[in-house]
């Protein structure tokens, strides 16, 4: 059974940082994707950054250059750094993995929860001015 539980969520004040943790239990795909998303009330879940498991990474424009995704295969672990934090980041965040890849190459944006099948529990991140 897959699990993934999500961590580090927190309130932080603008220009702060955050690092968020996934741990994966249970996920044994060597061919896979995993992927960091945000959701706002109402709205279609997003992606923030996916990698897939030969460390390729892609991040959504809007945390270019602020955000970097990472993984610790010894850990079973994904990671999302969050720096340069904006209160618009101010959101619910969720991991995601999927055994397959190719996944991680498909165009990012809202609307792509259906590509993934394992899903965590969400963290909130809350960013004050």
């Amino acid at each position: 059974q897959v699990q993934l539980v999500e961590s580090g969520g927190g309130s932080v004040q603008s220009g702060g940082s955050l690092r968020l943790s996934c741990a994966a239990s249970g996920f044994t795909y060597s061919s896979n994707c995993m992927g960091w998303f945000r959701q706002d009330p109402g709205k279609k879940r997003e992606v923030v950054a996916n990698i897939d498991s030969d460390g390729n990474t892609r991040y959504a424009d809007a945390v270019k250059g602020r955000f970097t995704i990472s993984q610790d295969n010894a850990k079973n672990t994904l990671y999302l750094q969050m720096n340069s934090l904006k209160t618009k980041d101010s959101i619910m965040y969720y991991c995601a993995a999927h055994p397959s890849i190719f996944v991680c190459n498909r165009p990012l944006g809202a609307g792509r929860e259906t590509d993934f099948r394992y899903w965590g529990q969400g963290t909130q991140v809350s960013v004050s001015s």
